[in-house]
């Protein structure tokens, strides 16, 4: 599936080589994610939003966050195929883009990259402030919901600056204004800074904090209203797993700023696996929120009973609004 085309023409017969190799290894890779990964990633994305907002009332704090990142996973779920079968991963070209379609594409990648990790670093955050103060407002879900609509709008805005860097690097050097910006390691720099230095810090601050107050056993710890066990392991393990699958998209983010053009055929391997490391984080998010939310079986099976009842109300929905009645 990988193209080594740019190789065959050269007479380093090592670097052509080693092109084979690394693209039998990125072939196999991608085949798994586009027929396991993609469409399990794909069906668990789409089953958590509507699963929580057809359940508005009982969603949580987290709820929030998970089905945030859910819709960023979405559309990662929808860059990842014409990406992993587009010219630069497969030997022939099965989505021929053009700049254009490949900018676009680039711009839905890093506005999804970017809502991930700060609705991971704001769950962290607010996991915190619940653990320190329960039922505070910054931590409710009316505040949350708001402060993801920040995050979109503030992913937007942020992927717009790189957008300009990008589009110039591919006009004409005719145009002054564009001249000056031609520079895509300035866009990387730009991604790698705000897109995961500033996240990082936040998390890091976020679980000293954490280990801090858990080390400090107080009667709040006792309180019904908080958040149940599972859901401070599944935050806890959820923030992990985030940072260490983007990790390696941001790292070859940092060596192409500092190295330029110079990276040969092992960097270029190691950015596709980091691609699909990052693509993977759409499919493992959801299977954890399934395996450690206890709530959301039970969420999944008040959908179907209702859907299966269809407009009128189910039995045991009657019975319940006859009890409040009473």
């Amino acid at each position: 599936m990988w193209s080594c085309m740019g190789y065959n023409e050269t007479d380093d017969s090592v670097d052509h080589q080693l092109c084979q190799d690394f693209g039998l290894v990125l072939s196999i890779f991608s085949l798994v994610y586009l027929v396991v990964c993609f469409p399990v990633g794909l069906c668990y994305n789409a089953l958590l939003v509507v699963v929580n907002l057809s359940n508005k009332v009982s969603m949580t704090m987290p709820d929030v966050y998970f089905v945030n990142i859910a819709i960023a996973g979405l559309v990662l779920n929808v860059v990842a195929p014409v990406e992993l079968l587009g010219p630069g991963f497969t030997k022939w070209p099965v989505w021929e883009y053009n700049n254009e379609m490949y900018i676009t594409l680039l711009i839905l990648f890093n506005i999804s990259s970017l809502v991930i990790m700060y609705s991971t670093t704001l769950l962290s955050l607010d996991y915190y402030i619940e653990r320190a103060l329960p039922r505070t407002y910054m931590s409710s879900v009316y505040n949350t919901k708001h402060v993801c609509g920040f995050i979109w709008g503030g992913a937007v805005l942020t992927s717009f600056s790189s957008l300009l860097f990008y589009v110039c690097n591919h006009v004409s050097t005719k145009i002054i204004e564009c001249s000056k910006m031609q520079n895509k390691e300035a866009a990387d720099a730009i991604m790698m800074f705000i897109g995961y230095v500033v996240p990082a810090v936040a998390v890091s601050y976020a679980f000293v904090l954490i280990l801090r107050i858990r080390k400090e056993s107080t009667p709040l710890d006792q309180d019904s209203s908080r958040l149940d066990p599972s859901i401070h392991r599944l935050l806890l393990a959820s923030v992990c797993v985030q940072f260490a699958l983007w990790t390696p998209h941001y790292t070859t983010l940092l060596v192409q700023t500092l190295a330029g053009a110079q990276a040969g055929v092992p960097y270029y391997f190691l950015t596709c696996v980091s691609e699909l490391l990052a693509f993977s984080s759409s499919f493992a998010m959801p299977l954890m929120y399934r395996q450690m939310n206890r709530n959301f079986s039970h969420k999944l099976q008040r959908l179907l009973k209702r859907l299966q009842c269809g407009d009128q109300a189910c039995a045991h929905e009657r019975s319940a609004v006859q009890q409040v009645v009473t």
